[in-house]
């Protein structure tokens, strides 16, 4: 899930698409045009197979950016924010998005070689298990980086509660999706962590400690939905 489950006591306030918005989008549109390997239609059945080996690639990689994009989209529909603290985050987080496309890529093509292969293959795109540390520590910064934009978008939209009405379980709910996006930075620290001590790079161990965001997310969902409960008699 990109973001807490919210009910029918959460107004949502971002009823109309912004400018903001509609360059975000565009950009997020373009980030999903660089992912492709090619931008010419294949002239011989080599190139055609050379695309259609590259697909499993672009679908994980596509997969991510919309996941990308169905969070940046419910935080504008939840709160419909434009001020200049939101306008910053989202530039940067634009900025971040153009920048983690081409890292995303070469992981998603080294992550499908592996489970076809049977083990890391990192050439010849890679050429050694150092360049697939050095890609799996990139790919972290980039991943922490964007992550906390969320987190700021959350905390910046908790600290101005009080000039747009938030109720507590509005309030609450900001919280929670702060927190569980931090969960992500920290998850992404861990492997740029590990990546950059050389630790379980020839199985992939950065990569794999990205499996910790399921069990922690449903923790932190579980949790914070216990607290929540109590608030909805107040709320209703």
């Amino acid at each position: 899930m990109p973001d807490s489950p919210q009910d029918d006591r959460v107004r949502p306030r971002g009823r109309e698409m912004s400018r903001l918005e509609a360059l975000s989008d565009a950009i997020f549109g373009f980030s999903a045009t660089l992912l492709v390997v090619s931008l010419e239609a294949p002239r011989t059945f080599v190139e055609l197979r050379a695309i259609l080996a590259g697909f499993a690639p672009f679908a994980l990689s596509f997969a991510m950016l919309l996941f990308i994009w169905l969070a940046h989209n419910a935080f504008f529909r939840r709160y419909g924010l434009q001020d200049g603290v939101t306008v910053a985050i989202n530039s940067v987080l634009l900025f971040v998005v153009l920048f983690y496309v081409y890292p995303l890529r070469f992981l998603a093509t080294s992550f499908t070689q592996y489970l076809l292969g049977g083990e890391l293959a990192v050439r010849p795109a890679l050429g050694s298990f150092d360049a697939l540390a050095s890609l799996f520590a990139v790919y972290g910064v980039g991943f922490v980086a964007l992550f906390a934009c969320f987190v700021a978008f959350y905390l910046n939209a908790s600290r101005r509660a009080d000039a747009f009405g938030l109720t507590p379980l509005e309030r609450y709910d900001a919280a929670t999706s702060a927190r569980h996006y931090l969960l992500f930075v920290l998850v992404g620290a861990l492997s740029a962590i590990l990546a950059w001590g050389g630790i379980g790079i020839g199985i992939g161990l950065p990569g794999w400690a990205y499996f910790l965001l399921g069990p922690l997310c449903f923790w932190n969902g579980w949790s914070r939905g216990r607290r929540r409960a109590a608030l909805l008699p107040a709320a209703a």
